[in-house]
C-alpha cells in the first residue's frame, strides 16, 4: 500500500508545478493569472504575445501528466505497481494542476496536462485524442471547444479501442472519465461565452 500511495503523492506534487506561472517569470511576462481569462495555461499565456512562452508551458505541463504515468509503468512493477497506480498517478498529476498545493490551490484547466497523461496511457489513444483537438481548433479556432469536444470523445476513444484495436485497462477508462468530466466543468464559464458568442479565438491577445 505504501509504494501506491507514494507514487500517487509524487504525482499530485510534479503535477501541481504551475508551468504558466514559472515561465512567465522566467521570461520576464505577466502573471498569467491577471489577464485574458486569469487562467495559468498555455492558452492564456498565447494572449500575452509571446508565442515561444507558450509553447514551452504547454509541452512542460504534458510532460508532467506524461512522466508519472510512464515512471510507473517503466519501473513500478517490481514495487507492485500495476494498472491501478497507473491510472491513480495519472489522474493525480491531473488534480495538482487543477487545484495545486504551491499555488494555493488555483490551477489551470487541465488540458495539456490531461493530453500527457492520455499519451502516457497509450500513445495511439493520445495521438487519437490530439487529433480531435487539432480538428476542432482549426475549423473552429476556440481552444474550449476543442477541449471539451476531445473531452467527450477520449474516454470513448479508450472503450472503443479497448474493443477492436489495442488494450485500454478499465480503471484508466475510469481515470480518463473523472478527467473528462472535470474538463467540461473548469470549463463551464467557457461554455456560457461561446453559446453567448464572447469567447475569445485562438491567438487572441490580451485586453
Amino acid at each position: 500500500m505504501t509504494y501506491p500511495l507514494l507514487a500517487t503523492l509524487a504525482a499530485y506534487l510534479i503535477g501541481s508545478l504551475s508551468f504558466a506561472v514559472l515561465v512567465s517569470r522566467l521570461m520576464g511576462l505577466n502573471d498569467p493569472r491577471t489577464y485574458g481569462s486569469k487562467n495559468p495555461g498555455a492558452t492564456n499565456v498565447l494572449r500575452s504575445g509571446n508565442k515561444a512562452a507558450a509553447v514551452i508551458t504547454l509541452l512542460l505541463d504534458a510532460f508532467k501528466g506524461w512522466l508519472p504515468v510512464v515512471a510507473v509503468k517503466w519501473w513500478g512493477e517490481p514495487y507492485g505497481l500495476g494498472d491501478g497506480t497507473v491510472a491513480l498517478v495519472g489522474l493525480a498529476a491531473f488534480l495538482g494542476h487543477l487545484y495545486p498545493v504551491f499555488f494555493r490551490f488555483q490551477g489551470g484547466k487541465g488540458v495539456a496536462t490531461a493530453a500527457g497523461v492520455i499519451l502516457a496511457f497509450n500513445p495511439w489513444l493520445g495521438l487519437a485524442s490530439l487529433l480531435t483537438w487539432l480538428i476542432i481548433a482549426v475549423f473552429f479556432r476556440y481552444s474550449s471547444l476543442a477541449s471539451i469536444v476531445t473531452a467527450v470523445f477520449a474516454p470513448a476513444y479508450f472503450l472503443f479501442g479497448n474493443r477492436v484495436a489495442w488494450d485500454a485497462p478499465g480503471v484508466q477508462v475510469l481515470s480518463l472519465a473523472v478527467m473528462g468530466l472535470l474538463l467540461i466543468w473548469r470549463h463551464s464559464e467557457n461554455i456560457n461565452r461561446l453559446l453567448a458568442g464572447k469567447e475569445s479565438k485562438l491567438g487572441a491577445k490580451k485586453k
